[in-house]
């Protein structure tokens, strides 16, 4: 899947381990700006580990034209799938470097998870996100997701919103 993104560039979305470099500096980056918006860890329950999300996808931003998209390629955006279930899966570790937004990003992984989910067999998406991250909200709302009660370990999160979407 590719996006063009802007003159002699665009994006390409690549599956990739949960532990590699480019995918560990964005999770990395996105529990960082998660630590100083929340002022600490509030991420309750099990962390996710390579051991449980089977799907991570990044967005590479590589020059238009390159066929060497491994060594000008730079990691952008990221996402994960963890199954819950034979149907059910959560998306984890959404985000896209603050020097990329506002691109449709965020929306073109979003997109590409959601096509993964459907390949593994899950018909069920959810997710949690704070109060404070608006613009995940509008995201995730704008892509059709509802609403949900709390769901595992976010229950008792008094910080915790899930959002929840059924597949096509």
């Amino acid at each position: 899947m590719t996006n063009q993104p802007g003159a002699g560039r665009r994006i390409v979305i690549a599956a990739t381990a949960w532990d590699s470099p480019a995918a560990t500096g964005l999770r990395e980056a996105q529990q960082e700006e998660l630590r100083a918006l929340y002022d600490g860890d509030t991420e309750p329950g099990v962390k996710p580990s390579a051991a449980d999300v089977t799907v991570f996808l990044l967005a590479l931003e590589v020059p238009a034209g390159d066929a060497d998209q491994a060594t000008d390629a730079i990691a952008v955006a990221c996402g994960g799938l963890r199954p819950l279930g034979p149907t059910t899966a959560e998306i984890k570790r959404m985000y896209v470097r603050p020097s990329h937004r506002g691109a449709g990003l965020s929306r073109l992984v979003l997109d590409a998870l959601e096509a993964s989910a459907v390949e593994h067999g899950w018909t069920r998406l959810m997710l949690e996100t704070g109060p404070l991250q608006k613009a995940a909200m509008g995201l995730y709302t704008t892509a059709g997701y509802a609403a949900i009660p709390a769901f595992g370990a976010y229950a008792d999160s008094g910080t915790s919103l899930c959002f929840g979407k059924t597949l096509a």
